[in-house]
């Protein structure tokens, strides 16, 4: 495998350096002009402003039919001008039948059904990073992160527009201020820039530089804007302050707290910028989808705070950083005492403060800074004899620490080293981990390479040192796509408290051919079939572990529908060596056949549907796994929308570690049901206002019907008179019911209403009714919370006192703050 692994590098380094050096990418450029006086920002393009503006036109299909022209019934013209304050837009799309043009109300940062026109914007003109202002023909903001095509869409930008639908076209006016861009602080500016609309009835998307999806990745066909020149950036300092307050009622206990804060943004200089967090507050942040966790490792959950999700994408490089850990479990569990029993131990420690430092240098450094301090947590411990309590340590004061060095050069490459820092007071685990990271593509586009090496050293009553490596190369353009990599991780790799490490000791090997439409044939706008082979073997002491041959489709039709399936199997069998919990040993399971089949209905009509099977056969008798999925949602009008999905995953005999009697490891045969279902429903009132109802309830069940002995060589041997204290029923139950109202340009008012319940039951096969009559007996959460968080940006606030406090939301001229 190695020598193959070798070979096929070999190859393709060679066709690299034989490769022509450059590639001329056809791109469109504007010149635009200053304006004296701002428009006023409401789909109406009669401002002065707009008599002289130039104009983007001549737009070009990307998807499905690539390269073709725009209709002329679609005609999209848009003009773009700029002043001190920031950049304007203002764009006419016609269509030629207005009244049924789809435009769906959503909450922010939410695209429904709807028609949309959209900005990608670059300061940098690098090809590798934009920022993304999405409209809706309802009217509705969305904005995000575009980097190398992977969107970031937890980045909240506080911008303007407005729309306006007439007789034969709709109208969209948008304003962006300089202190949501970076850009390098030049007297001569030159940004990259494109725009898309989607047409939602044709499912076509339509580019203003055009897009070739044969090969590259979408932002190196950026065009350009040149004339903005000697602008005079406002300072960028902006302060969120908020005020909450919650009533929380949990097992006939009410407690009321109030709680106030704010969030600061300052702008270093035009290219870097300081977010911090003063007095924190996450109450309102979505409850985690809860599960019952038997596998070997945690699992991971995704952030749900807004700090830590937005603008990270620096702190992503590498994942060496998981932020759940800021602020997460407690480091530390103390041994009991004879007589004593934990009478609190916090899931969770409070964060006191966090501060991130990112931008990009003229010659296209990132550099991005995170730090955040958590505080003491204690557990209290009863002594059940005398019946005495004591504190007991179980976090002390931990500071967190990032550094991120990021050099991009070419259009789509970059070199990157990550430092991850964890210090905690007194003797406590600290921990240290560093990677390089290289990742390259050639001028024309059609090649990507890839290394990575990390290293990870944990203090705690001595040091422990591990590495992790990888090395990967792909053709990326054409129908035929390929790739290989190898990567492994030594047993003692250990980023966990910065970082998720899941999976070590191991080295892989794994290989890609896809094949794909790149223009609609038939009665198909896209398909996509790849196979896939994956091998893995531990790596100390060397064994096999796993051979998987895979290979999955997609297709679209004309019509919209869309469908899939797929086939996997590992015919040489797998040698678990992380289900047994103890290093060295493994567990040997039977080679499985897995299938599956999806589908998904037109997503343009009001009643939609996608489902899918899923079914593992091991070469075991009457063991294996059925997996379905079923998703419908309808569309009752442009402001209701109705959401269900169930989940149901039927596992036979499936194996799995149960405990650890001295040397002996003990593993159980189990079946394993699982039901989930959810609902959302949203009614959105407006464009800034809306009010949403989730539901989820999680429910399974194991029951164990044998127990065996693991034997050294992965065998088992059966294990007569073992107690089975391990059936298990677990449910976890929850509501939200949240108002949202954004009442002004970056703030927010919500009213939220919670309730929560789990039970765990030492048992199964409990019927239905019984089942909810002990989940409901259970001490459940009920909690009513407001929270209003208002933005105030320090020019706003400057030329209200300056201007005889006209109203910040008043129109005014550019000389103030724009018409907004």
């Amino acid at each position: 495998m190695k020598s193959i692994l070798f070979i096929i590098i070999t190859i393709f380094i060679f066709q690299l350096n034989h490769a022509q050096e450059n590639d001329t990418i056809p791109r469109k450029s504007i010149n635009i002009i200053r304006i004296a006086n701002a428009p006023k920002i409401d789909g109406i393009l009669d401002d002065e402003a707009w008599i002289n503006a130039p104009i983007a036109t001549n737009f070009v299909e990307r998807t499905p039919t690539n390269g073709i022209a725009i209709p002329d019934s679609l005609q999209t013209n848009v003009k773009i001008v700029y002043d001190d304050l920031g950049i304007y837009f203002g764009a006419t799309l016609n269509d030629p039948n207005i009244t049924n043009i789809p435009k769906e109300l959503t909450e922010r940062d939410n695209i429904g059904n709807d028609d949309f026109f959209f900005i990608l914007l670059n300061g940098y003109n690098d090809r590798q990073q934009s920022l993304q202002f999405i409209i809706t023909a309802a009217g509705v903001q969305y904005d995000a992160k575009m980097t190398n095509d992977n969107e970031d869409s937890s980045w909240n930008g506080v911008w303007y527009s407005a729309v306006q639908i007439n007789e034969k076209d709709w109208v969209v006016e948008i304003f962006i201020p300089y202190s949501e861009l970076r850009f390098p602080k030049k007297n001569i500016q030159e940004w990259g820039l494109n725009m898309e609309r989607e047409y939602r009835r044709s499912g076509a998307r339509y580019s203003w530089s055009p897009v070739d999806n044969s090969k590259g990745s979408f932002s190196i066909y950026d065009g350009e804007i040149y004339g903005i020149q000697n602008i005079n950036t406002p300072t960028r300092l902006s302060f969120q302050p908020y005020i909450s307050t919650y009533l929380n009622n949990y097992d006939g206990t009410t407690e009321v707290s109030v709680n106030g804060g704010m969030d600061l943004k300052y702008g270093i200089n035009d290219a870097f910028t300081l977010d911090m967090i003063l007095i924190p507050d996450f109450g309102q942040t979505k409850f985690d989808d809860a599960v019952l966790n038997l596998s070997a490792f945690e699992v991971q959950y995704n952030e749900q705070r807004p700090f830590f999700t937005e603008g990270t994408e620096l702190f992503s490089k590498g994942n060496l950083f998981y932020s759940r850990r800021v602020g997460g479990n407690p480091s530390g569990r103390p041994e009991l005492l004879e007589n004593e029993e934990f009478t609190s131990f916090p899931t969770t420690v409070d964060l006191l403060n966090a501060l991130k430092i990112s931008g990009r240098t003229d010659n296209g450094l990132g550099i991005g800074f995170f730090n955040a301090v958590t505080k003491k947590t204690y557990a209290t411990i009863k002594n059940t004899e005398n019946n005495t309590f004591r504190k007991q340590l179980v976090e002390p004061l931990t500071n967190y620490n990032i550094l991120v060095l990021d050099q991009r050069f070419g259009e789509n490459s970059s070199v990157s080293i990550v430092n991850t820092n964890t210090t905690r007071d007194g003797n406590f685990r600290d921990a240290n981990a560093t990677g390089l990271y290289l990742d390259l593509t050639n001028k024309k586009n059609t090649m990507n390479y890839w290394a990575n090496a990390e290293g990870s050293w944990v203090m705690d009553e001595g040091t422990k040192f591990g590495t992790e490596g990888v090395l990967g190369i792909a053709k990326i353009n054409g129908k035929n796509r390929l790739n290989v990599q190898m990567d492994y991780r030594s047993k003692d790799y250990d980023i966990n408290d910065l970082g998720y490490s899941g999976f070590t000791n191991y080295i892989n090997y794994s290989g890609y051919y896809g094949y794909r439409y790149l223009q609609p044939k038939g009665f198909l706008n896209t398909m996509y079939l790849n196979f896939n082979v994956f091998h893995q073997r531990r790596l100390e002491p060397d064994l096999f572990s796993n051979l998987i041959l895979n290979f999955n489709s997609s297709f679209t039709t004309k019509e919209f529908f869309n469908f899939g399936f797929g086939f996997e199997t590992t015919p040489l069998g797998t040698q678990d060596i992380y289900e047994p919990r103890v290093a060295g040993r493994y567990l040997e399971l039977p080679s499985y056949y897995d299938q599956w089949i999806y589908f998904s209905t037109d997503y343009r009509k009001k009643l939609r549907l996608s489902a899918s099977a899923d079914w593992y056969k091991y070469d075991e008798k009457g063991r294996g796994i059925l997996n379905i999925d079923v998703n419908p949602s309808f569309q009752v009008s442009d402001k209701f929308k109705v959401l269900l999905s169930t989940t149901i995953s039927l596992s036979d005999k499936e194996q799995g570690f149960v405990d650890l009697l001295g040397d002996e490891i003990v593993i159980g045969s189990r079946n394993r049901n699982t039901i989930i279902n959810s609902l959302e429903s949203r009614y959105i009132f407006n464009n800034k206002m809306a009010l949403n109802l989730a539901f989820r309830h999680y429910y399974t069940e194991v029951q164990y019907d044998q127990f065996f002995n693991l034997q050294p060589n992965g065998t088992l041997d059966l294990r007569n008179g073992y107690e089975n204290t391990f059936d298990t029923t677990y449910n976890s139950w929850n509501i939200d019911l949240r108002y949202s109202w954004w009442f002004a340009p970056g703030s927010q008012l919500t009213l939220l209403y919670r309730n929560a319940i789990d039970s765990y039951i030492e048992n199964s096969k409990i019927n239905f009714s019984n089942n909810f009559n002990i989940l409901f007996d259970q001490p459940q959460i009920n909690s009513l919370s407001l929270r209003v968080s208002y933005f105030l940006d320090y020019n706003r606030m400057k030329n209200w006192f300056k201007n005889d406090r006209i109203s910040p939301d008043q129109p005014r001229t550019a000389n103030t703050y724009g018409k907004i």
